[in-house]
């Protein structure tokens, strides 16, 4: 099994001072997902700024749904994230190797189907979502542009977990910062310059997105030291894809579940109106930055938890998991101060229009303590995945993203109604997101403290040891 060669190599997590190594770990994925982030966000900037507001709205619209359809590729990443993990800290390099090329072969067959299934299934759902009228076609062209570009996304997603798997959390971010520099200029030059709208921003998302898989595909590659992959191992293995599968869904429910809540509570935006449409744009954008703090050392959580789960090191577990918690919650406490105080700033990077500016602020400043209380719920639910319980987290998201929020968003539209709100106050939607945030770090606290996600380690059947 590799050792520790510098920062582009498969790196064992269950050595070293645990904080340290969480720190070293999170960091490079901070960034990287800074730099996921920003291909949404750059979409948005150059929408507005060269399209208009409502073309900001509709790429917006088309969110929900589109995280909605890919969510089969979130449950293969997570699986094979927290298989590769425990897999390479127990030092099992046949079953690693096997559970590699499962994960490529059966991404394949996910993206064919979502390339079929996404195109035919757009306009119905926007138009069940009562999608305005003057940018529904818009929503339908960004999305079927990046259905049949799904290729590219779901291949860097589960290439750079299992990278971050193995420990290499460095590489991915490198490739990203190169496919984001080539989407932004993408962005300018197709819709600047070739007049093409919201679709040039989709394709030139999809085009840098297929471009970073491929880096990350050479890279795996070339780690020979560390798994072998060749045509044999890209065999789907029933059993190993079975661990996938199980691992891996309950997050990819999660996140349909999550997705779910986003398009009942985007039926809810679309009725306040376009202006209240961009104005949830633009503060979504802003909270995607925001939270990449909490989702990098949730993720950095899940590798180390693995790896040091998958060699025996429990009590190395929960000193990271208390130390890793504490470093999230500070700064997300940084982040809210921040956002607090030069929010305004960054809202009119997305529009000159003052009133949507000044309706995007207060908006953010309703979810702004909230990015705590995640921190809590990130870092913690990130240890559960990587011993392998990720069915706590999931319903700890069903009922604080579902029971609770979706009957306090329309509870609070429907009472606030007015003749200068007949559909309600648009704050409603962000009242219900604080308070869903906040329990879920309350039960999740909870459940970790419970402390059965330590009897969680993949089944011995796979590994060949005893629990």
């Amino acid at each position: 099994m590799a050792k520790n060669k510098g920062l582009f190599a498969a790196k064992d997590l269950t050595e070293g001072v645990p904080w340290k190594r969480i720190v070293e770990f999170a960091i490079p994925m901070l960034i990287g997902n800074i730099a996921q982030q920003f291909y949404n966000t750059a979409d948005s900037i150059i929408v507005g700024r060269y399209i208009g507001d409502y073309a900001l709205a509709a790429v917006g619209s088309a969110g929900p749904i589109l995280n909605l359809l890919l969510v089969l590729f979130v449950g293969i990443s997570v699986g094979a994230g927290i298989m590769v993990s425990q897999f390479f800290g127990a030092k099992e390099r046949d079953k690693l190797s096997r559970t590699i090329g499962t994960c490529i072969t059966l991404t394949a067959l996910a993206s064919a189907a979502i390339m079929i299934i996404g195109p035919l299934v757009s306009r119905p759902l926007l138009e069940l979502l009562n999608t305005p009228s003057t940018i529904i076609d818009w929503c339908v062209d960004y999305l079927n542009i990046f259905f049949l570009g799904a290729a590219g996304f779901s291949y860097y997603n589960i290439f750079a977990g299992i990278l971050r798997g193995l420990g290499d959390s460095y590489s991915a971010l490198v490739f990203l910062l190169v496919a984001t520099a080539l989407n932004v200029g993408l962005d300018i030059l197709f819709v600047a310059g070739f007049g093409m709208g919201v679709p040039g921003v989709a394709l030139a998302t999809v085009i840098a997105q297929g471009i970073s898989a491929v880096f990350c595909l050479i890279k795996l590659l070339r780690m020979t030291d560390s798994f072998d992959l060749n045509w044999s191992m890209l065999r789907i293995d029933q059993e190993l894809s079975v661990m996938v599968m199980k691992l891996g869904l309950p997050s990819g429910i999660t996140q349909a579940i999550f997705s779910l809540a986003m398009i009942m509570m985007q039926s809810l935006t679309n009725s306040f109106g376009e202006m209240v449409i961009a104005a949830n744009v633009i503060v979504m954008r802003v909270d995607g930055f925001a939270m990449m703090p909490n989702f990098s050392f949730g993720s950095a959580m899940t590798t180390f938890t693995g790896q040091n789960i998958g060699a025996g090191k429990l009590d190395r577990v929960e000193k990271g998991a208390r130390d890793g918690t504490i470093i999230s919650v500070a700064v997300s406490t940084v982040i809210t101060i921040f956002l607090l105080l030069f929010g305004h700033h960054l809202m009119n990077v997305f529009t000159d229009t003052p009133e949507l500016v000044k309706l995007s602020m207060y908006l953010m400043r309703i979810l702004a303590v909230g990015y705590i209380a995640t921190a809590v719920t990130q870092a913690l639910s990130g240890v559960m995945r990587g011993a392998g319980d990720t069915i706590t987290p999931m319903w700890i998201s069903l009922f604080t993203l579902v029971v609770l929020r979706v009957p306090i968003a329309y509870g609070t539209a429907y009472l606030t109604r007015s003749p200068l709100y007949p559909t309600g106050r648009p704050e409603s939607t962000f009242v219900s997101l604080l308070a869903s945030w906040t329990l879920g770090a309350v039960i999740t606290y909870f459940y970790y403290q419970k402390g059965t996600w330590r009897g969680k380690r993949i089944n011995p059947s796979i590994t060949g040891e005893a629990l």
